[in-house]
């Protein structure tokens, strides 16, 4: 199995979790629940998700192989994209400095919907794959 198909595979789990954490936090914040410290964790396991799927994707370039067709090269495209879904969700946290209530319940499920939205949307405009 070469990178290519590791990327994609660990890509389509960062789709995946995003989701699973957004239906999480929804029901967290729907029956008025604090964050649970296991939502923390799964918040920090969705970033190094995400920065293994940027390794990758660095080793690759590295290689000389650029996501996209072969006439529309889209490789800081990746990158942006990348680096968002790497840092935001830690990034609300420290935003929200650490509340655990009802709306920051509603604001991690709203991200967190939103990061799969671009990810799908990343492998739908051929922004991940394939690498050429």
């Amino acid at each position: 199995m070469g990178l290519n198909e590791i990327h994609n595979i660990l890509f389509n789990a960062h789709i995946l979790y995003s989701l699973a954490m957004s239906v999480w936090a929804a029901v967290m914040a729907s029956r008025n629940e604090s964050i649970s410290g296991n939502f923390w964790g799964a918040v920090a396991t969705g970033a190094v998700l995400a920065a293994a799927v940027t390794v990758i994707g660095i080793i690759m370039a590295l290689q000389g192989l650029q996501p996209g067709s072969e006439e529309n090269k889209r490789l800081a495209l990746y990158f942006i994209y990348m680096s968002w879904l790497v840092i935001i969700m830690p990034g609300l946290f420290t935003l929200l400095r650490g509340r655990d209530d009802r709306s920051a319940a509603i604001a991690f499920a709203i991200l967190a919907f939103f990061n799969a939205s671009v990810s799908f949307s990343m492998m739908q405009r051929m922004v991940i794959s394939p690498w050429s």
